[in-house]
């Protein structure tokens, strides 16, 4: 028992220290329900133009965003299709869903399209931090583009970890490689396509 509770405060003063970093403007690097990530508010155009420097990817290469909930959802794109709920509870596996006409968001991180990836995550440290910010996450691979994804923090490059304003002390001694999440992008229509398994 005593573990859990010391395991919740190390979680806790983490989750508060990224969140002073990300509303100050700046980014950081997190362990999510998949890989690691690069992450910021959401919501800051100046923050999400740092990791798109930091990763050297095209701004035309939308990022996808963490949520703690599909309440926090349903204030960052027009509509949520009815189909989004059930595919949500239904996945087995992290599920990124790209929904159409997004909202409210930094514009670098909406797709040409007007979408924007969200995935809600399950993971603890995760969810704390997104539901503390209280705005989504911006969660994209601890990687310079092009290069191979950190499964692990020990495959992290020092280039990316010199590039942010915080490491998050949480879960670096991790050995589990976790999988990318799948990925279904939504239709205003309420069909869908599956991008990747």
């Amino acid at each position: 028992m005593e573990k859990i509770e010391e395991l919740d405060k190390i979680i806790v003063e983490e989750v508060k220290k990224a969140v002073q970093v990300m509303r100050e403007g700046g980014i950081i690097l997190y362990p999510t329900d998949t890989v690691w990530g690069i992450g910021c508010d959401a919501t800051n155009a100046e923050a999400v133009k740092k990791i798109y420097e930091l990763k050297r990817r095209a701004d035309s290469k939308s990022m996808l965003c963490l949520c703690d909930s599909m309440a926090r959802v349903s204030q960052y794109v027009k509509e949520i299709p009815d189909i989004a709920y059930d595919l949500a509870e239904l996945a087995e596996k992290p599920l990124t869903i790209i929904y159409p006409e997004a909202v409210n968001l930094a514009p670098n991180l909406i797709a040409e399209d007007g979408s924007v990836g969200l995935r809600i995550t399950s993971e603890k440290f995760s969810k704390y931090l997104c539901g503390a910010l209280r705005k989504p996450v911006v969660s994209t691979s601890a990687n310079i583009s092009g290069e191979p994804a950190a499964a692990v923090f020990s495959e992290i490059s020092e280039e990316i970890k010199s590039g942010v304003d915080y490491i998050v002390n949480y879960r670096r001694t991790d050995r589990e490689k976790k999988q990318p999440s799948g990925i279904i992008k939504l239709e205003k229509n309420g069909t869908f396509v599956l991008l990747r398994k």
